[in-house]
Parts: structure tokens; sequence; C-alpha cells
């Protein structure tokens, strides 16, 4: 709707400016009414050219086509073979994809080739009409359904609601632990407590990075010319550092404690112990639910951590109480060292899944084929892509477009057909950040340098 108004008020300008063109001094052979005359021309040409491009892109793919191939949720039920079952499931995720795509370019596309080429109405030398890009500000998911942007608008809410709600329950939990371990001497909850501690900070780290890549700052527009996204992942990166280190220390006193020459007192948890760690399994349980529906990495991180969590004081309980019950002194220290080793292996894979993403992993299959459809979804327009390769630059996915275009193609068309998919394609919610290079053969170089990669 927002993008059919700036379309329909964009084209009502249009026209006015067109009409105030002075025929007169066109007529009496004015430099200036030439030179009027003249833009209107290109002017009508480039729209001629706009239209052409909108129609092949817009009106020559059959959209609803796919969706014959889709199954419901009663027919998925009714498969009773499980590995059929989860055939159709992928298929239908994959039509959801291309219905995602398909959706971007439709909303996009079409106020993207209205940017190209801008107006000079009035033959100053100032273009006055640069299209709907120039007013957003080249940002696209203004144009994109009322649905589609109140869905992106609800996971942003979320997000910023699942940090806080962290950050408010890790302060309490942090504070009531505390007051029990210090009427206990159990390693089991001494290790609880520290990772409370650990939970507030990487919350903090999380909530503090959150809303430095949310700033819209001059100086740091030009510090960070393409965003501070990355900033996320480094913030989790830091913080699985510091989990690994923390319980690394708790996994020695553990063990000293079991060494012959260690401390044999049997551990006993007095009922403020007992409460507090009931109370972390109750709200940690609770927000590791309603964390793992939303699907961010920051979000995700936490989900992981409230997991963690819930296992993690599970068996700091059990191990001192079961201990005390059978007056085993090592039961305590031993669940100590096996909870260490645990979060030691937990968020060692959460540090080396960040590092591969800093550092240029491909993205998922998924996710390519994604793209490769987008790239599909332009082929009225082009001749063929010489490559496409999509990877990750942070939790965002940057992607690289190598296009095949006739040698005789206009310089115009080219560029405006490249701009287009670019757009497009960071629309996608995934996509950080796009490059697309125009080529005419596909026996060329590939364009980079072979020591950089």
């Amino acid at each position: 709707m927002v993008a059919g108004r700036r379309r329909e008020l964009l084209t009502q300008q249009s026209g006015d400016g067109y009409n105030k063109y002075d025929h007169a001094d066109i007529e009496s052979g004015n430099g200036n009414g030439r030179a009027r005359f003249q833009d209107a021309i290109e002017t009508a040409l480039s729209q001629n050219r706009a239209l052409e491009m909108k129609k092949k892109l817009l009106e020559t793919v059959d959209r609803n086509a796919l969706e014959k191939f889709r199954k419901s949720e009663n027919e998925l039920k009714a498969i009773k073979n499980k590995k059929v079952r989860e055939y159709y499931e992928e298929q239908n995720r994959r039509l959801d994809d291309w219905l995602e795509v398909d959706m971007v370019v439709m909303n996009l596309a079409d106020d993207v080739l209205d940017s190209m080429g801008p107006r000079d109405l009035d033959g100053d030398g100032v273009a006055e009409e640069r299209g709907p890009l120039f007013s957003s500000e080249e940002n696209v998911e203004c144009f994109l359904p009322d649905d589609e942007r109140e869905k992106r608008r609800k996971s942003a809410r979320n997000v910023k609601w699942a940090i806080n709600i962290n950050v408010f329950v890790n302060i309490l939990l942090l504070a009531a632990k505390g007051f029990a371990a210090i009427y206990s001497n159990s390693l089991s909850l001494i290790a609880s407590l520290v990772d409370s501690a650990l939970d507030l900070l990487c919350t903090l780290i999380i909530w503090s990075t959150s809303k430095i890549v949310g700033w819209k700052l001059k100086h740091l527009k030009k510090k960070f010319p393409v965003g501070r996204r990355r900033l996320e992942p480094i913030g989790i990166l830091v913080f699985s550092i510091i989990m690994i280190v923390s319980f690394i220390q708790i996994l020695q006193e553990s063990v000293t404690k079991l060494l012959p020459s260690g401390d044999h007192t049997t551990a006993k948890l007095p009922p403020a112990a007992i409460f507090s760690m009931v109370a972390t399994i109750v709200v940690k349980g609770t927000i590791w639910f309603g964390c793992i529906r939303i699907k961010t990495t920051q979000v995700q991180a936490l989900a992981q951590d409230c997991k963690t969590d819930v296992f993690f004081n599970t068996f700091s309980l059990l191990f001192p109480l079961v201990g005390h019950e059978l007056d085993v002194w090592w039961l305590d220290p031993l669940g100590a060292t096996l909870l260490s080793l645990f979060i030691i292996y937990d968020w060692a894979g959460t540090c080396l899944e960040n590092v591969t993403r800093l550092t240029g992993l491909a993205a998922s299959d998924r996710t390519a084929r994604k793209m490769m459809y987008m790239a599909w979804r332009f082929s009225p327009l082009v001749q063929g892509y010489k490559q496409i390769k999509t990877y990750h630059a942070g939790d965002g996915v940057w992607v690289e477009m190598d296009v095949l275009m006739d040698e005789k193609c206009p310089l115009k068309n080219a560029h405006d057909i490249a701009e287009t998919l670019q757009y497009c394609t960071e629309g996608l919610n995934e996509v950080d950040r796009t490059f697309v290079t125009m080529d005419y053969t596909s026996e060329g170089p590939t364009g980079h340098a072979a020591e950089n990669e």
C-alpha cells in the first residue's frame, strides 16, 4: 500500500512536470526549451525501458504454480512413512522460502526500477525527481507489505523483550544464589553461582552490543561503512571464551577436592540454597521455552544458556543432596567436575561456530537455494549466471552474484538490472550485503586474486 501510494504520487508529479514545459521556448528555438525537450524525450525512453523490464520481471513468472506441490497439515499427518513425511515437510519449507523471495521481488523491483535515472524536470542541472529509494533514504523495508513489516517489527520487539527479561532475571538469581552460597560449602552450588554471574555478563554483553548496533550516529556510519552487525557474534564469542575459562577454574577446584589430599567434608545444602536452585530451574526453563521460538543468534544464545542452566542447576541440586543423604563425600565434587566438563564442551561449540561464521563460513544449503531462486527470478532479464557465492560475515549472509549479459546490452540496462537484483536480495531478512557484477562471457577469470582466497 505504501509503495503503491508513493508510485502514484511520483507519477502525478512527473506528469505535472512535463506539462510545465514551455512549448513557446521550444518553438522559438530557445536553448533552455530545447534542453527541456531533450530531457522529456530521455525521460520517456527511460520510462519505457523501465516498464519493459518490469513487465518481464513481474509478469512472466506464474507465482501460484508452485502451490500445487504444497502438502497441508492434514496431508502430512496422514503420511505414515517418517522419511516420506520429512521429505514433504522440507518441500513445504522450500516453497515458503521461494514465496518470500517472490514477495520481495514483487514489492521492491517496481520501486527500485523507478529510482533508476534521476530526472531533472526544470533543466537547472539538479535532479528533482530521484525516485522512491531516495525518499526512503535507501531503506527497502518500507516497500514491503504491511504484514511482512509487522512480522519483522514483532520479531525485533521479541528480541528486545527476551534480552531485557534475561537481564532482570539473572540479577535476581545471582543475588539469591550468592545468599545461598554464603551458608553452604557445596562446590556444585558455588559452580552454579559462578554460572549465574556469567549468565548476567552474557546478557549484558548481548544487551550492549544490540544497543550499539542500533545507534544511528553519523560518525559511526563513517567509521563502520558497512554497519556494525558483526559486533553481536563478537560479543557472543567473547562471552564463550569467558565461560570456558571460568569453568576450567571450577574443574580444577573440583578435581583438587577429589584427590586424597583434598577436603573430604560432605556438603550440606540449607533450605535457602535448595529454594534458590529450584527457582532457577523453574524460571530458566520458562525463559528457555519462550526464547527457543525466536530465531536470532542473540536470542538463540540466550536460549542455549537457559537450557544449560536448567540441566546444570538440576544436577547441582541433586549431587549434594544425594551425597549428603548417603554420606558420600566425593559425589558433590564429582558432580561439579562432570558439570564443568559439560559446560566447557557446550560453549566451546558455540565459540567455534561464531569463529567460523566470522571467518566466512559458507551459508547453509537452505540459504544457498534461496539465493539461487532469487537469481532464477531474474532470469527473464539476464542470460545466465557465472557464479553465486553465499557466505557468512558474522550472523548475516553476504552474497556475490556474477551475472552474464549480452555484450551488446546497453550500460543503462545492465546497471538497472544489477541494482534491482542487489536491492531485492538485500531485502531478504538474512542477507546483510549483496555484490552484483556483470560479465559477458562465462570463460573469463573469476574476478578475484587467488592469493586472497
